[in-house]
């Protein structure tokens, strides 16, 4: 499994620091991008992607505990969700509602509890967790949030929706480190990363980066030859179908002489 590094670019001191509301002096989240893409290959099983940064500050930090919540959202795609029913015996979509925009993945990772890190308030105000991020207006059926609820279930159970308390690595509200999984099956695109570090469950400050996953190689060209050219692209698939028929039917014809 492949591993994509986010990592940590370590800076000297601002030699003057700004202040928030409360007078204090200003925290900063410093990082870097070692690589800004992931690649697509005919053999992608996955990727770990790997969290480096540190907390930049001209002053001792407040004695108030600071947090850290990662978030890696992939792009967002519109998507209709349909609701299954028995009619007459037979299994037949009877209701259906669309959602604007969904991230086709979205993973929140977090150093502690996420109710504990972040407040209800500050949760919409950046749309952190996975039901702030779906956009859905318009809707005008009955119970449109049930839709929602049921897209979300299914993306958690397919592993592209997830939240994982406690699984940042936050040492002395200085250095912090995660790591998320990517699964095999990701969309091609932009894939925002957003970091928030947070003291009595209010956002302090907040990082933002972007790396892209694309097809590449042989992957990239049977992908661009299925959307440009699909009768193309079946009949090929055929040819690969009885070519690996036949050398299946030749192999095992040989063996049993």
């Amino acid at each position: 499994m492949r591993r994509l590094v986010l990592a940590l670019l370590l800076a000297l001191p601002l030699p003057l620091a700004a202040q928030d509301t409360e007078g204090r002096l200003g925290e900063e989240i410093v990082l870097g991008l070692s690589a800004d893409e992931v690649a697509i290959t005919v053999t992608f099983d996955g990727s770990d992607l790997l969290v480096f940064g540190a907390i930049r500050r001209s002053a001792p930090p407040p004695a108030t505990p600071a947090e850290i919540v990662l978030v890696v959202s992939g792009p967002l795609v519109p998507v209709t969700v349909r609701r299954a029913e028995r009619v007459a015996g037979i299994w037949m979509n009877t209701d259906a509602a669309h959602v604007d925009l969904a991230p086709s993945f979205y993973a929140v990772s977090t150093s502690g509890p996420l109710p504990e890190v972040l407040s209800a308030v500050e949760n919409q105000r950046h749309s952190v967790t996975v039901p702030r991020a779906i956009r859905s207006v318009g809707n005008r059926i009955e119970g449109a949030d049930t839709f929602v609820e049921a897209l979300i279930r299914i993306r958690e159970a397919e592993g592209l929706y997830r939240i994982e308390e406690g699984a940042v690595d936050f040492e002395e509200e200085t250095l912090f480190s995660a790591s998320v999984g990517l699964p095999a099956n990701l969309t091609e695109g932009n894939y925002d990363i957003r970091i928030y570090l947070t003291r009595d469950r209010r956002v302090v400050d907040w990082y933002e980066a972007t790396i892209g996953v694309q097809r590449v190689g042989i992957e990239r060209w049977l992908y661009n030859l299925s959307i440009q050219a699909p009768p193309l692209y079946g009949l090929l698939a055929l040819a690969i179908a009885a070519l690996a028929g036949w050398t299946a039917s030749a192999a095992a014809r040989y063996l049993r002489r």
